[in-house]
């Protein structure tokens, strides 16, 4: 059996979030960034998709990556990843918006050239 072989989560996935089907708490989006904040020292009551969870978010890592690193649905990501936020072992923020890279001061130079042809 190869890697490309795998048959996936040997439990259905609604069984991994209970049926759930929206994670608890604030809505977040697949661009919102995770990262692990705690790591319990005895994971009572999570399964092994929510360690390798906390594992993979020690890095800040967007939803939708931690989803396809464990070959996961994302609306089974973010139910999943609200159970970890529920017990404070994540944090889930929205992404922040682009610096604003060029001011006006740039596009006024622009314009000028364009004038000047």
């Amino acid at each position: 059996m190869t890697d490309d072989d795998d048959p996936g989560p040997l439990v259905r996935l609604f069984g991994l979030t209970g049926g759930r089907v929206r994670p608890s708490g604030e809505t977040f989006d697949l661009v919102a960034i995770v990262t692990t904040v705690s790591m319990p020292f005895e994971p009572v009551g999570l399964n092994p998709e929510h360690e390798s969870m906390l594992d993979i978010c020690l890095r800040p890592t967007p939803v939708a990556d931690v989803a396809a690193q464990l070959r996961l649905p994302l609306n089974i990501t973010r139910v999943l990843l609200g159970d970890l936020r529920r017990e404070g072992l994540v944090t889930i923020d929205a992404p922040r918006p682009a610096q604003q890279l060029i001011d006006e001061r740039i596009y006024r130079e622009v314009l000028h050239g364009i004038r000047r042809l």
